[in-house]
């Protein structure tokens, strides 16, 4: 199956957390970091995920928001610390490649944001994604 989702990193659950309705599944990156996805039970149950499960997380560039430092007072938990490594700018968007331990993201935002956050190649930037955000492949 081929995806338009770029930001595809492999990693291994370490845990699930089940709800009534949803779980939180967090894995453990191939690059040391830890992501935690917000998925459905049934999700959970049709993928067989339990700890140990090789995944793949999955996530749109639309759904990347970038900062400059660690963020704190927000319910974003996932913050993924990288370096940008390219910066391409279009007429209102921009697209922003961050390397990030094991893996490269690709963020969506726009070309505002980059000049307010005086974003260039090598750059240290934090990855903000919402657990929401964020499916998970087997």
């Amino acid at each position: 199956m081929s995806l338009s989702i770029r930001n595809q990193l492999a990693g291994t659950v370490t845990s699930i957390t089940p709800g009534e309705v949803m779980a939180t599944v967090k894995v453990r990156l191939d690059g040391g970091q830890d992501i935690t996805a917000a998925i459905t039970l049934e999700a959970v149950e049709e993928l067989g995920l339990g700890e140990g499960a090789a995944v793949r997380t999955l996530i749109k560039s639309t759904e990347v928001a970038l900062a400059t430092g660690p963020v704190r007072g927000v319910s974003i938990r996932n913050q993924l610390a990288g370096t940008v490594a390219e910066v391409s700018t279009g007429g209102a968007m921009a697209s922003v490649k961050v390397d990030v331990e094991g893996g490269e993201l690709t963020a969506a935002i726009t070309k505002d944001a980059v000049t307010d956050l005086s974003l260039t190649t090598g750059t240290s930037v934090v990855a903000l994604i919402k657990s929401t955000e964020i499916s998970l492949s087997v």
